[in-house]
């Protein structure tokens, strides 16, 4: 399969997902926060509502299991010695004998679920650690760690050092997997010619594809200004063509507004998903419009959001609110629960949390069907049968760990828009 994601909407045809499993019951409320999570989740329901979410995915697109993936490219002698090196390079441990005679299938969980600290000398026997190599909890979201940008691969380069080995993993993948074909582009190993800068971080919730020349990026607590200049820097080496990066700035507070798709997301060719006080608020979060042509940054511009310079760019956008129009409280509850977190597999037709009454019931006024995952997954209904309509899984477990169904997912190939 040769990655190609020219837009956020354009029908699905591959996704990668990572299946939750005993890496998420591997923290407790002690670690929870160096986990990057405000709660501890229940595996076993959290299973049953990703099992929802896949079973979705499979019925409209061709799915990958970021653990299959691995355990192909960890058949091969060099890939693997490449990745466990990198990947102890990475967390300062030394790599032991025993993983590089460990089976493919059997590594790549290990990789995922963590490796236990063996109690066998006194730092050991007095470290409060428990794993010897962390448990990746945070893999399920696996939208951060590389994101599809026209034909490539963007890696990502995390905000905190306990998802790094999430990059150094799908980079892997990207380079060595022999059914998926792409260029990557991986800020720890920038193109000669490319200066990086040490502040420099990249996560693909910040990053939305609105057209093959539109990416709307945010910047906030994972995404730096520097991490967008190396984006810029590979368009003015690669790209002659016009292109156009619209910066939305992001509160640092709370943790809901960590990514730009917690508050904004496309749903279709004119419509989007918006958290009004963020992106129509009067605050002091800025919109920037960069123009990139012929190698040089020829404009940098303000907009009042991120509705009007999409609009200077020929895309009207009509704006649904997350919660509704009625009640600012209940706009801010259904935000905290990834109500704004879309992800559409097909022009108007997208997937979401069941728990969002409010932000269902407008989307429903919008002309948006509303229909349950397992009435789609019983066979009762075809999502072919509706232009326009929202999916809806259950989520009152799965939202607890702080992201929605754009999330949870990694298109790697989309068909063409018809805009």
């Amino acid at each position: 399969m040769k990655t190609s994601v020219h837009s956020e909407i354009g029908k699905l045809e591959g996704v990668i997902i990572h299946t939750p499993g005993s890496e998420v019951e591997n923290m407790t409320p002690e670690n929870a926060e160096r986990a990057l999570y405000s709660d501890i989740l229940n595996l076993s329901i959290a299973s049953k509502e990703y099992a929802q979410l896949k079973g979705v995915l499979q019925k409209v697109t061709r799915v990958f299991e970021v653990k299959d993936l691995l355990a192909d490219i960890l058949e091969k002698e060099a890939a693997k010695q490449q990745l466990l090196n990198d990947i102890c390079t990475l967390e300062k441990i030394e790599l032991s004998k025993s993983l590089l005679n460990t089976p493919a299938g059997l590594l790549s969980k290990l990789l995922v679920d963590g490796v236990a600290l063996e109690r066998n000398n006194l730092t050991n026997y007095l470290s409060n650690e428990r794993f010897w190599l962390r448990p990746l909890h945070n893999l399920f979201f696996t939208r951060d760690s590389a994101m599809g940008m026209n034909d490539q691969m963007l890696v990502g380069k995390m905000a905190n050092p306990v998802r790094e080995r999430e990059s150094v993993i799908m980079d892997a993948i990207f380079n060595h997997h022999p059914e998926i074909e792409t260029k990557v582009l991986n800020p720890s190993k920038p193109a000669e010619g490319i200066q990086i800068s040490p502040r420099s971080t990249i996560e693909g919730g910040d990053v939305l594809i609105a057209r093959e020349d539109v990416f709307v990026i945010g910047t906030g607590i994972r995404t730096s200004t520097q991490g967008i200049d190396f984006i810029i820097e590979n368009i003015k080496k690669s790209q002659k063509e016009k292109h156009h990066i619209i910066v939305q700035e992001l509160p640092s507070s709370p943790e809901s507004f960590i990514h730009l798709d917690m508050v904004f997301t496309f749903l279709n060719t004119n419509e989007c998903m918006v958290y009004p006080p963020v992106i129509f608020g009067l605050s002091r979060y800025r919109t920037i419009h960069i123009e990139i042509e012929n190698g040089k940054v020829n404009k940098i511009e303000e907009h009042p959001n991120i509705l009007a310079a999409l609009q200077k760019l020929g895309m009207d956008m009509k704006p649904i609110s997350c919660g509704g129009h009625v009640d600012e409280w209940m706009q801010e509850r259904e935000q905290w629960h990834s109500g704004a977190n879309f992800f559409a597999f097909a022009p108007g037709k997208i997937i979401g949390y069941q728990r969002n009454n409010h932000t269902l019931d407008e989307l429903n006024n919008n002309g948006y069907e509303i229909i349950a995952a397992t009435d789609v997954l019983d066979g009762k209904v075809s999502i072919d049968d509706y232009t326009k309509c929202v999916v809806t899984i259950a989520g009152s477990e799965l939202a607890r760990g702080g992201g929605g169904a754009r999330c949870m997912t990694q298109p790697i190939r989309r068909a063409e828009v018809n805009w």
